[in-house]
């Protein structure tokens, strides 16, 4: 897949984050999503957010993410606004997620998880403007749609 790429800019790690998501995040972000990064994987991996507070903050989804043990980094996503809990693995958080690590990481190529209770690695490649993104899949739908 290929996408957008998204800086984000960093924004005023509100409090409230930690009541919403169970720990307080060392930093928050906002671009397409709203990004929090806490400082290790196991902390994104147990986070247990509380739903109705997340549909509260003022953006559609947000994206968790940490530096990760056995991949450049680890995400979860959350959109209950939009009745999407924890989507198992979101294509689109990676237009921020890709140029966000490959900066700090000092890389283009990166590979990812998304630590979701489905879960799936992700491979990502930050070329300019634009995230590519590629993985496993499996088809769940098949159709046509004629507009």
């Amino acid at each position: 897949m290929n996408f957008p790429a998204y800086k984000v800019k960093a924004v005023l790690n509100d409090p409230d984050y930690g009541e919403i998501f169970g720990i307080q995040p060392t930093a928050a972000y906002r671009g397409n999503y709203l990004m929090l990064v806490y400082p290790a994987e196991q902390m994104v991996r147990s986070i247990k957010p509380d739903f109705k507070m997340v549909r509260s903050v003022d953006q559609v989804g947000v994206i968790i993410t940490s530096p990760g043990r056995d991949y450049d980094f680890v995400s979860r996503f959350f959109a209950p606004a939009v009745g999407i809990d924890e989507d198992p693995v979101t294509g689109s958080a990676y237009s921020s997620l890709i140029p966000f690590w490959a900066e700090r990481l000092d890389k283009n190529r990166l590979k990812a998880f998304q630590c979701s209770v489905r879960g799936g690695m992700v491979l990502g490649e930050y070329a300019n403007d634009r995230v590519i993104i590629s993985g496993k899949a499996i088809t769940f739908l098949e159709g046509i749609l004629s507009i």
